[in-house]
């Protein structure tokens, strides 16, 4: 069957006013209520701390568009990290090596979930959390249930370094979101995306292969997770199996509050940066101002909702 490039979604990517307005907003808030908040040191700590969230949202992002879901991002995240790990401590290997394997790991934990959900027809919500409790006993058992220290210095560079200046952490993030953006907004891959999360059907009407273009956006999720868990085990010099606990919930949430619809069909990669810094000055503040974390995730999951619920709201106020 011929593909034709199919018409744009009925709701254009565009980056929501709200999103900047709330940024703005929260960061004035945080100057006020917490000392130092306004420092150089820590606004590079704020967009260190954001980095490896920051690339498990776009990950979530191109899932959610499409409208899938990735509940793994941090399960994954601790694969990649504890594979390269081993593969360089463990077992000696280069450390090219080591960052390829990570990437891999994640890449195929991605596509075991692109089957399953394109393939056998299982819904994402199901496999996706599966996959979470799965990669997490893969972590811990490729680890031996222990953190691995002492990775290569090239590899401690990357999460530690930094270039004028600027972690090359952050560096890594924004070449992703200028990368990931253009895909999303200007090639054709990016349009099947957000033409599949409006309407699947109109999808295959049009010739696109909806189950392996599915396959391939799992399959990119698992990679950038693999690439933030090599991130967060460079930055922490230390592959720990426990690492990205919940972090698939941040994820989500900085994708949502930066105007992806989590129901499919709209998403921008520079509204999920936004949502990426929404999140980290609001961590960072609660830490400046001693709230203890488990307060700070009462706040994530209260703001996901709020979101959501936000969203829907503007949805229905269009119709």
């Amino acid at each position: 069957m011929q593909t034709f490039l199919p018409p744009r979604p009925s709701q254009s990517p565009t980056v929501r006013l709200e999103s900047v307005l709330v940024l703005v907003g929260l960061a004035l808030a945080m100057a006020l209520l917490a000392p130092n908040f306004l420092s150089l040191s820590n606004f590079l700590n704020i967009l260190l701390a954001t980095s490896v969230i920051g690339v498990l949202a776009i990950a979530a992002t191109f899932v959610l568009c499409a409208a899938g879901l990735d509940l793994s991002l941090g399960s994954v995240l601790a694969v990649a990290g504890v594979t390269s790990g081993v593969l360089c401590v463990n077992l000696g290997l280069p450390w090219p090596l080591g960052l390829l394997g990570g990437l891999l790991a994640g890449g195929l934990l991605g596509l075991v979930n692109g089957l399953l959900v394109a393939r056998a027809g299982i819904p994402a919500f199901i496999v996706t959390l599966g996959m979470l409790s799965v990669a997490r006993g893969l972590a811990l058992i490729i680890a031996d249930g222990k953190p691995v220290y002492g990775l290569p210095l090239a590899i401690t560079f990357l999460g530690q370094g930094r270039f004028l200046g600027i972690p090359m952490p952050v560096w890594v993030f924004l070449f992703l979101v200028i990368i990931f953006h253009l895909i999303l907004s200007r090639t054709r891959f990016g349009r099947y995306t957000l033409v599949i999360g409006d309407n699947e059907m109109a999808a295959r009407v049009t010739g696109i292969d909806v189950s392996k273009h599915k396959i391939r956006l799992y399959m990119l999720s698992g990679a950038l997770a693999g690439l933030a868990g090599l991130l967060f085990a460079a930055r922490v010099n230390a592959a720990d199996p426990t690492a990205g606990v919940s972090y698939e919930l941040s994820a989500i949430t900085a994708a949502v509050i930066g105007g992806t619809n989590l129901f499919g069909g709209r998403g921008t990669v520079i509204g999920t940066l936004i949502g990426a810094l929404i999140m980290g000055v609001l961590q960072n503040g609660l830490n400046l101002m001693a709230v203890p974390s488990f307060y700070q995730q009462v706040a994530i999951g209260a703001i996901l909702v709020l979101a959501v619920w936000l969203d829907r709201a503007r949805d229905r106020r269009r119709v």
